[in-house]
């Protein structure tokens, strides 16, 4: 138990900066000034080692709106996209984040890489996997850090399921089950950017199900995927009578949904590991039901939570046979982080541009992630069961 303590502890001092202030200000910029990037200006005002010094945005005067927002007016300078922002500030740069559209966090991401830039992408990586392909092809040519905005890696409890994971106490895994969703949940209170194919490209799984793939397979230690059976649809998204829709009085999104409101999948992976994923903005459930992850001498059961917020919906269970009787041990909840996920996953980004170490969520994960939930959007039109094959890069 004192290892244990103390490598909690350890990442506790990491968030707050504790072991890694130098008297260096990181410089950086945002690419996309939405509603995630208002998640990250929070944080890094609370940040004397921090300085955003340039934003961009399609939009015409958002950035600006966005800099007085956050008391930035005449400390950044303001750019129409990311590659005349990139091309005018990366002299002066030390890292850009990338908070744009689903659609263009390839493009954005491999512009500031090419031009010698570190990058924390929003989740999801990309859309499809031969984006992902191209991003991983980038980084490992610029030798700069590409990192993922998984920011649930950095709590106590998914570190505590990858070490229980990893402890040996579950024997062989060999099945895992796991997704999640929301009652009524589909994300439009900013708009249609999230339910349009022209800027999303992917609904749920890049929202939400993306950080359901991330928690059991990064406890696992990302093993490939070899085969999936998809299966992806829109019957909330595209009703005019979704209350969510109502609500705003905006019937119309019905037809703009172009994205799916759940999808799920039954996936191979190497190891003789089966992954039964499902995950959903809207369904007529509370929750498609909890994390499971079997094991030939143990198997340990993680409550859903109602809606994916970046931890455990409560403590979660270990089902083993101790000398011939069957016992369940509850793994008590361990308070979040002082500063929260997110503000640790900024400095997780900071501290590896600061050592030149590898990226906190790298992309030789992630990447696996992307070919799932695009290897599921795949099968699923081909109505039967398709290889994924990753390429090596």
């Amino acid at each position: 138990m004192a290892e244990e303590k103390k490598s909690i502890l350890d990442d506790f001092k990491v968030v707050q900066g504790e072991s890694q202030k130098s008297g260096r200000v990181f410089k950086l910029a945002i690419i996309g000034t939405g509603w995630i990037a208002d998640a990250y200006a929070n944080d890094i005002n609370k940040m004397d080692d921090v300085e955003v010094i340039a934003l961009a945005d399609l939009i015409d005067g958002k950035a600006e709106k966005f800099a007085k927002k956050w008391g930035w007016e005449g400390k950044v300078n303001y750019y129409p996209s990311h590659k005349e922002l990139i091309d005018a500030e990366k002299d002066n740069l030390d890292g850009v984040i990338v908070s744009t559209y689903n659609r263009t966090h390839a493009e954005c991401s491999i512009y500031a890489l090419n031009a010698g830039l570190n990058v924390i992408c929003e989740k999801p990586m990309c859309v499809t996997l031969e984006e992902a392909v191209e991003m991983r092809k980038a980084e490992k040519k610029s030798g700069k850090v590409l990192t993922i905005g998984f920011q649930p890696r950095m709590d106590p409890n998914m570190k505590k399921l990858k070490a229980i994971c990893e402890s040996g106490v579950l024997g062989k895994i060999y099945y895992i089950q796991t997704g999640g969703g929301r009652r009524r949940g589909i994300p439009v209170p900013f708009g249609t950017s999230f339910i349009e194919d022209k800027t999303a490209g992917i609904g749920a799984m890049g929202d939400i199900g993306c950080y359901s793939l991330d928690m059991v397979l990064n406890a696992i230690g990302y093993p490939k995927p070899l085969t999936v059976t998809g299966y992806v649809s829109d019957y909330f998204g595209k009703d005019p009578e979704y209350i969510g829709f109502k609500e705003r009085n905006h019937p119309e999104y019905a037809d703009k949904f172009g994205v799916e409101d759940f999808a799920a999948g039954f996936i191979r992976l190497e190891g003789g590991i089966m992954l039964d994923f499902r995950i959903a903005w809207a369904m007529n459930l509370d929750t498609s039901g909890d994390t499971i992850i079997m094991g030939t001498k143990g198997s340990v059961r993680v409550p859903s939570t109602e809606c994916w917020n970046g931890s455990i919906g409560g403590p979660m269970k270990i089902y083993t046979e101790v000398a011939g009787s069957q016992v369940c041990t509850e793994v008590p909840v361990l308070p979040p982080l002082k500063e929260g996920n997110f503000a640790a996953k900024i400095r997780a980004f900071l501290k590896a541009i600061e050592e030149g170490g590898k990226a906190p969520v790298p992309t030789d994960q992630i990447i696996i992630n992307q070919a799932i939930i695009d290897g599921i959007i795949k099968s699923s039109k081909a109505g039967k069961e398709v290889e994924i094959d990753i390429p090596e890069i």
